[in-house]
């Protein structure tokens, strides 16, 4: 196993997609210590910003990253297999285009956590930033599968363009929830801010705390007495399922629990 912690407060931005469970495989800790970074415009070595240590009696290619990563990004980029756990805060992009592994996250993560990915499980013990699990700005490719768990908030536009996989979020959700998701499945146990699921045409968001305001483009369909998260969770209801976004011919679900959104109650004489 590989321990890294920083060597001092980092001013900038760090770019490590080197800090990768497939790229540490089959190197030497010295490899290890000489793999590039960039510390806003200037070259780096990994050695130069962080401490780097080995315990050989662990031969996985896990990697435990201990202390403030808040402004190191990129960390597992497009990794595929292994361990990451991080005791601490992290900074941006965090699994961006993972493809299998896992990601633990013991502290908050910035924006992008998650995008593009593929495959694997990246946990949040904490806080999640605007846009976990969505594409960058100008471009429509969102999550395609694996899992998200977070146990704190997240920010806005999170889900955006989602394809695929699973998204469970223990506390509250920001604006524009899964904007544009055309598949998969976001699950919010407390709040969630107002126009969820603009433009979606897929796929399902389901909200077990107060909903702030839902968007007109959304008709209810009927009431259901449970709702499928995924094959570990079902949650019980009654919840009021709402059927859009119909501006886009959509076919998505919101699932808004009954008990918590007794301003949804007028919608009843529709169906």
């Amino acid at each position: 196993m590989i321990t890294i912690t920083p060597k001092r407060i980092f001013d900038v931005p760090i770019q490590a997609t080197c800090i990768n469970a497939d790229v540490f495989t089959g190197k030497t800790l010295e490899e290890i210590k000489k793999l590039p970074i960039t510390e806003g415009k200037e070259n780096l070595i990994l050695d130069e910003a962080f401490n780097i240590s080995e315990d050989t009696a662990v031969e996985t290619p896990n990697i435990t990253l201990i202390g403030d990563f808040s402004k190191v990004k990129r960390i597992g980029q497009g990794m595929k297999t292994g361990e990451i756990i991080i005791n601490g805060n992290v900074g941006m992009h965090t699994g961006e285009k993972l493809a299998g592994g896992k990601i633990i996250v013991n502290g908050n993560s910035d924006g992008w956590t998650g995008s593009e990915m593929k495959k694997g499980i990246i946990e949040i013990h904490g806080d999640a930033g605007d846009y976990t699990a969505s594409p960058f700005r100008g471009t429509c490719t969102g999550m395609k599968g694996g899992l998200i768990t977070v146990d704190g908030n997240v920010g806005s536009n999170v889900g955006c363009y989602l394809q695929g996989g699973t998204i469970k979020i223990k506390g509250s959700a920001g604006r524009f929830l899964g904007h544009r998701m055309t598949d998969g499945t976001i699950y919010v146990e407390k709040d969630c801010a107002s126009r969820a699921g603009p433009f979606m045409t897929g796929g399902k968001i389901i909200i077990t705390g107060a909903v702030e305001l839902l968007m007109p483009t959304f008709t209810i369909d009927s009431i259901k007495p449970k709702v499928k998260v995924d094959a570990n969770l079902t949650v019980q209801g009654p919840f009021y399922v709402f059927l859009g976004d119909i501006a886009e011919r959509g076919t998505g679900k919101i699932f808004a629990l009954k008990a918590t959104n007794p301003a949804l109650v007028s919608y009843e004489k529709y169906l």
